[in-house]
């Protein structure tokens, strides 16, 4: 580690947050929200005062922005931004229970008090905070109007629905931490003397200040301590590294890239898994061009051949230093292309689009994702239009069905597959009809069998895959549905629970029911556990009705005859043609679940064949 400048500095809480000191402390808006909860909150409190005078709190790194005298000298908080805002709202907990009991003080504790404002606030304004939170998610207003509540800034508005948000939350916990120590003592003045005990405790608290002089110097420096905190994520590192350094190269307003990539984190929603996925097939689709500007003849990927958890910081480190602006305007284009894909935008898409995007969800199909990510951005040059992309989306679907249920190909070999076929279309310059011939052959080459597959589809998919075994079912209800009588089969209640729900017609749980073991074994209890553990899970035995809750253990006939209170049918007389093989039966046997496997299965390779 190479730094120059570096400028380290070991001072009391009672110095960093000087009364009489100009400094201000600014959270940059590219850094991510205040995250710490109670956990954090409740190990800083019990840290400060529990432990001896002197306590050691970390480090914070930071850079000092100011640029002449006689303004207040601003430090830009790259690291720490979580223990300096928590800190501050501890101290803004002391400052307001303090001055509630102002009026019991004498006038030297009364001096404190106004000594602990100048902590949270310049001597000489009234607006001026010490510590500046980061903006997004309302920090800043958040704690604006934290401090105008209890008097330490002039009066503002407090902004909506605070109380369900950190800063206000982190504030709570502190002020019922603090009375908890309050309500022990008896005395008015014993309660005065307990609360300045807790602030001294604060004050004689010890930081390492780290003052660097670029943006550079301390995400290098940033990268090679371990300090205590919330660790950021690889998405956050390359965000950090990106501003940075477009910060440091003077290419235009900061301001204006924190709302692009705010952008591109919008594109792909606020899923953490999403993000990072995109980011590692971002590179993996495109690898050819991103390698481009760092080929030297010796390696045909000298960034890397493939984009993992364990790489893609280090790829995009390289890719940002070499060109910042190009790195932003790749991943502002290629984030719009991907939120096309897991639908966070629609305006563009057609109906049958979105269902093909929304069925290669319903089957896991995101690792064909940095595949369908390359096809659309050059569906032009490669003579494909919407209808052959829903075709490739199809195949795909048929394809994440087989493997998902089969395991083959493994995982691990999946992202390499679509790596070798976006390299094989370069290569071999396929174009339009051939690139679906291509793939298809491709995805046939590495799945299983027939025969392996449709012995798995024989097995108990449900415990095998639920979620495909769900969207199989679901499919072959869609085909018998009409206009007058289409359902969405995929619907959520308000509590994210499908609607409709995958119902076992022989019951699934351990205690079976006497008539159903009369039904299937003839009152034989251990026969009847046999049969149901061989077969309750197979596609015989599965259908869908809505009201799942409700059908449970009951009896066949009853499950068959339910209705609801207005007299609809919720039972398997529910209008989807899945059931009618049910319907028409009066009871439930081993004879008829692996008939109706039979038929379900065949009519499954059918429709998912590749």
């Amino acid at each position: 580690m190479n730094i120059n400048n570096i400028n380290v500095n070991k001072y009391p809480i009672s110095q960093v947050f000087d009364p009489d000191s100009k400094v201000i402390f600014e959270i940059p808006k590219y850094q991510r929200e205040y995250t710490w909860g109670s956990r954090e909150w409740e190990s800083l409190y019990d840290d400060l005062t529990e432990n001896d005078d002197g306590y050691f709190l970390g480090s914070i790194i930071c850079i000092n922005t100011a640029t002449d005298a006689i303004n207040a000298p601003k430090f830009e908080v790259v690291d720490g931004q979580q223990r300096l805002t928590t800190l501050s709202l501890f101290l803004a907990a002391l400052y307001s229970t303090l001055n509630s009991y102002k009026d019991l003080m004498d006038e030297d504790q009364q001096s404190d008090i106004l000594q602990l404002k100048r902590k949270l606030v310049l001597k000489k304004t009234q607006s001026d905070i010490r510590v500046v939170p980061q903006v997004q998610r309302s920090n800043l207003d958040d704690y604006l109007g934290l401090l105008a509540k209890i008097g330490v800034i002039p009066k503002r508005p407090m902004p909506k629905f605070a109380g369900l948000r950190k800063i206000e939350k982190a504030y709570n916990y502190f002020t019922k931490r603090i009375a908890a120590i309050v309500d022990k003592c008896e005395e008015d003045k014993a309660k005065v003397v307990a609360m300045f005990k807790i602030l001294d405790k604060v004050n004689s608290a010890i930081l390492v200040m780290i003052e660097v002089s670029n943006h550079s110097d301390a995400y290098t420096l940033f990268e090679s301590l371990n300090n205590r905190g919330t660790p950021l994520t690889s998405v956050d590192l390359i965000k950090n590294l990106l501003l940075a350094r477009l910060d440091v190269n003077g290419d235009g307003d900061i301001d204006y890239y924190f709302s692009r990539w705010t952008e591109i984190i919008s594109n792909l929603g606020d899923e953490y898994s999403d993000q990072e996925r995109f980011f590692r097939q971002n590179y993996n689709a495109f690898r050819k061009s991103f390698n481009a500007p760092f080929y030297n003849g010796d390696r045909q990927y000298p960034l890397g051949t493939i984009a993992t958890r364990s790489t893609m910081l280090d790829i995009y480190e390289k890719i940002i230093t070499k060109n910042p602006i190009a790195a932003l305007d790749e991943l502002s284009e290629n984030s719009t292309i991907y939120a096309r894909i897991i639908l966070n935008k629609t305006d563009d898409l057609t109906k049958a689009q979105q269902e093909s995007y929304l069925d290669l969800q319903r089957v896991q199909g995101a690792p064909s994702y940095l595949l369908i990510m390359y096809l659309i951005k050059n569906q032009k040059t490669l003579g494909l239009s919407n209808d052959d992309v829903i075709k490739i989306n199809k195949l795909l679907v048929n394809f994440f069905i087989r493997r998902n249920l089969t395991d083959t190909p493994p995982t691990r070999d999946l992202t390499r597959i679509f790596m070798s076929f976006i390299e094989a279309i370069e290569q071999n310059h396929y174009f339009g009809a051939d690139i679906y011939i291509k793939l298809r052959d491709t995805l046939i080459s590495v799945s299983s069998s027939n025969e392996y597959f449709e012995e798995k589809l024989r097995g108990p998919v449900y415990d095998d895959n639920s979620g495909v075994t769900r969207f199989i079912l679901c499919m072959i209800a869609k085909r018998g549905m009409t206009i007058e009588n289409v359902q969405d089969l995929w619907r959520k209640t308000d509590s994210h629970q499908y609607v409709w729900s995958i119902e076992h017609i022989l019951p699934q749980g351990s205690n079976l029911p006497d008539s159903w073991v009369d039904m299937i074994a003839n009152g034989d209890r251990d026969k009847a556990k046999e049969y149901q553990s061989l077969y309750v899970h197979t596609f015989g035995n599965l259908t869908i009705t809505g009201y799942n809750s409700t059908l449970s253990n009951k009896a066949f006939n009853e499950k068959k005859e339910r209705k609801d209170n207005n007299g609809h049918y919720i039972g398997y007389r529910n209008g989807l043609n899945l059931n009618n093989d049910v319907c028409d039966k009066d009871e439930w046997t081993v004879d008829i679940i692996k008939a109706r496997t039979d038929r379900m299965v065949k009519e499954i390779m059918e429709m998912f064949a590749l």
